[in-house]
């Protein structure tokens, strides 16, 4: 199945869930404040057997292409982000026959100290798996822990992706490779073609990619 197909596939099933929700009046608010027209919950998508196979498939077809056409090597152990890309870490890893570990935001600040849950061996090759990438921040992050306990990091993979312009500039700039199932302008897209937003709401949520801080203000959310 072509890229294509796949981004349009998950981003129906991610809608038809509501997963992905769409609305200006009034939009979401993200923790860090800023008004978004857009707010997504992967978690949900666990409870849905169907559609969490979908989106497991289709990260192991991914691997399997990748590998073959030499763009990344064969990961040792699947890598889960806490909390959210723990399931979907679990699921890929159970389907691949490959052990997983999970990677929290920080250190403990007891018992042993642990970033890393599970098991990693120096020199390991890690996929660490994400649900969704908005800055990249938490992505960054996990890749420096993998790499601080000496394993090497393939990529990183994710379900959604906002395509923001920070979270490029984040991955460049740590020289990591993210590939995601589908992204903002797709799923926007698909809201529009099933009437889900009107084309004149369209314009307005698309602008969010563009100036992500200052939309709601832009737009009189603020």
């Amino acid at each position: 199945m072509e890229s294509s197909e796949v981004s349009k596939k998950i981003a129906t099933n991610l809608l038809e869930r509501k997963a992905v929700m769409v609305k200006v009046d009034p939009p979401f608010s993200w923790v860090s404040g800023i008004k978004s027209p857009v707010y997504c919950d992967n978690r949900k998508m666990i409870s849905f057997p169907v559609e969490r196979k979908d989106v497991v498939d289709a990260f192991e077809n991914l691997v399997h292409e990748k590998v073959k056409n030499g763009e990344m090597e064969m990961p040792d152990v699947i890598g889960g982000t806490a909390t959210a890309a723990i399931p979907w870490a679990a699921f890929l890893a159970a389907q691949m026959d490959l052990p997983m570990i999970y990677i929290r935001p920080e250190k403990k600040e007891h018992g042993a100290g642990k970033q890393i849950e599970g098991y990693l061996e120096s020199g390991q090759k890690v996929l660490i798996v994400e649900d969704l990438i908005s800055t990249g921040g938490s992505s960054v992050k996990a890749a420096q822990a993998v790499v601080e306990a000496n394993g090497i990091v393939t990529d990183i993979f994710a379900i959604v992706s906002w395509e923001l312009a920070k979270a490029t500039d984040r991955f460049a700039e740590a020289e990591l490779k993210l590939t995601n199932l589908t992204g903002f302008t797709d799923l926007i897209g698909l809201a529009r073609e099933r009437g889900d937003i009107t084309e004149e709401m369209y314009e307005v949520v698309m602008d969010f990619k563009n100036d992500t801080a200052g939309w709601g203000e832009k737009h009189g959310f603020a």
